[in-house]
């Protein structure tokens, strides 16, 4: 596919690639392919044409198709994690802005990236106990956390802290799912994304 070979990824040349580059740019392959595809809609051998690598290259470093996907969704949480606190440089610390950026940054994610955010709570549904997988969410929600504990004046994460933060990722979740079909965000009116979550940041971590 003409598409597929001019989006090969960089390191992985017919000249030879690093060890880690196989890895990296099978992993980045799983990921174009998920977007464009959908998890169920390609094979390894698909990987292995738009990585630019041999069919037998995978067996280095994954069993089958599900670890190539269960690699990809794990750096995509971490990915995400990055994001997320990058999101939150130069935002006063202890004020609601920050949790509205880290919202708009789920947000964006999700829309930017929906085939990796779907299989993040599901589509593979065996490989949801995977302890990276758990540790990568836990990891992300741990921001959160933190953010609502700040800006609730708490010095550890308290059963208030928790609940609040649940919530705040209990709203922001369901609206990029909604986000994503224009149908349904239609009946929510006119409306800016921004003001909807900073209004949903402040409501939440109000006394």
């Amino acid at each position: 596919m003409e598409n597929a070979k001019k989006a090969k990824p960089a390191g992985l040349m017919k000249s030879g690639y690093h060890h880690g580059d196989l890895r990296a740019g099978l992993i980045e392959a799983t990921r174009q392919l998920v977007e464009e595809k959908g998890p169920d809609g390609f094979s390894v051998s698909d990987a292995c044409r738009l990585a630019g690598v041999s069919t037998a290259a995978p067996y280095k470093h994954f069993k089958d198709k599900a670890e190539m996907i269960t690699a990809m969704v794990t750096e995509g949480m971490v990915r995400h994690r990055e994001n997320m606190l990058n999101a939150l440089e130069g935002v006063p610390v202890g004020t609601p802005a920050r949790v509205t950026a880290l919202g708009r940054q789920y947000v964006d994610f999700a829309l930017n990236e929906p085939g990796v955010f779907r299989l993040k709570f599901g589509g593979f549904t065996d490989r949801l106990d995977d302890p990276k997988l758990q540790e990568a969410g836990e990891g992300t929600f741990s921001i959160v956390l933190r953010e609502v504990a700040l800006c609730r004046g708490e010095t550890e994460i308290t059963p208030d802290v928790r609940r609040r933060g649940f919530m705040l990722w209990s709203f922001v979740h369901g609206l990029s799912f909604l986000l994503a079909d224009p149908k349904l965000t239609k009946l929510g009116g006119e409306f800016e994304i921004d003001d909807i979550l900073s209004d949903l940041s402040v409501r939440m971590l109000a006394d």
